[in-house]
């Protein structure tokens, strides 16, 4: 039986450099289903709502304060859900050598940690 695909949301303030960036590195990753989208009501491409928090199983944020965000807006879907930061600051464009290094070297050692935490629970 095949495992289930995670159902990654990546998030940033606009949805244009760091969290798009992280949904195209990661799109056509078999273990992923993956979106993006941020938190400012005039993103780029998708601001955050109920419907794609709730299809997350993992929401990464790029930093602190989006967490505190998605808490503020939306408290009942906060409680239920899985959010890991990358602490990535807003000073990369999008698809950036840099960024793209950055991203996959710290939400792959966040993925490890999600992964081993999971296995744990599942013993």
């Amino acid at each position: 039986m095949e495992k289930e695909k995670s159902k990654i949301l990546f998030v940033c303030t606009m949805n244009k450099s760091r969290s798009l960036t992280a949904d195209h590195i990661y799109q056509d990753d078999p273990r992923f289903e993956v979106r993006s989208a941020g938190t400012s009501y005039t993103a780029t491409n998708s601001v955050i709502s109920p419907e794609n928090l709730k299809w997350a199983d993992y929401i990464i944020v790029m930093e602190g304060f989006h967490r505190g965000w998605i808490r503020d807006a939306f408290p009942e879907i906060y409680e239920t859900k899985n959010i890991s930061g990358l602490y990535i600051r807003d000073i990369y464009g999008y698809m950036q050598p840099e960024l793209i290094e950055l991203i996959k070297q710290k939400f792959e050692n966040v993925w490890n940690r999600i992964e081993r935490i999971n296995k744990i629970i599942e013993k």
